[in-house]
């Protein structure tokens, strides 16, 4: 009978602080005592029924899948990547997300007062399924910067916000994705909150192969789950 293989442990060095002063409202969100596993029971590590039926064909394409009447204004990008386990191998048919701001630094949410304009053919939200390879891909509009009250003069870069679901409902993670050569990244304390030497894992890189022609521009993202080269994580916010 062969073992079962071992998970290796998550290095939760490499993960931002649950509370991190510059980014004030960690004081508000971060335990207050230690944290306590707590046992999980098995119809807690049921597999979610997510499928590619439950996937529409517009889902990944944000540039399309809330448009009424025209296309959503911004500059049209590409970003694809591979999820990945600890030893590199593809977390095949896991259902990720994406949600974002519009090209303006406007999310499509009430809490958002930002006086910025919304765009009627853009939602900010979208979805895939990855392939037999841990391949995804998302189509959409690069996100602005936004004013967000943290401190004086305080933006935020340009981000998209990733979820993804493995094989029960606990296991989630939720994390963020930057362009290269940002100058607000240095500025901000969300993407400073993570260890030096590890947060670059957060930018993503561009690519001339996954860009399309006359179209897009093209990023790559690649997510690693776990392991000594995992993903930052938000984690307690």
């Amino acid at each position: 009978m062969s073992q079962p293989s071992r998970i290796a442990a998550r290095d939760w060095s490499s993960h931002p602080p649950s509370l991190h002063p510059p980014y004030a409202s960690t004081a508000l969100r971060a335990p207050l005592r230690p944290l306590r596993p707590i046992v999980q029971a098995l119809s807690e590590r049921a597999q979610p029924v997510y499928g590619h039926e439950d996937i529409g064909a517009l889902d990944h394409d944000l540039t399309r899948n809330a448009a009424r009447n025209g296309a959503p204004l911004g500059e049209r990008i590409t970003v694809t990547g591979r999820v990945l386990d600890e030893r590199g191998r593809p977390v095949r048919h896991t259902l990720i997300e994406l949600w974002q701001c519009n090209a303006a630094g406007r999310y499509v949410h009430k809490t958002d007062q930002h006086d910025a304009p919304l765009d009627p053919n853009f939602l900010g939200a979208g979805r895939t399924m990855t392939d037999r390879d841990g391949r995804y891909r998302f189509i959409t509009i690069k996100p602005g910067a936004y004013p967000w009250g943290n401190h004086p003069n305080a933006w935020r870069p340009a981000h998209l916000h990733f979820s993804l679901f493995g094989e029960y409902f606990a296991s989630r993670l939720v994390t963020q994705m930057y362009f290269p050569g940002d100058p607000l990244l240095a500025l901000d304390p969300i993407y400073c909150s993570t260890p030096e030497g590890i947060r670059e894992r957060l930018v993503s890189q561009f690519s001339l192969d996954a860009t399309e022609p006359a179209v897009a521009l093209g990023y790559t993202f690649d997510i690693v789950l776990r392991g000594p080269l995992d993903t930052p994580m938000e984690h307690g916010r």
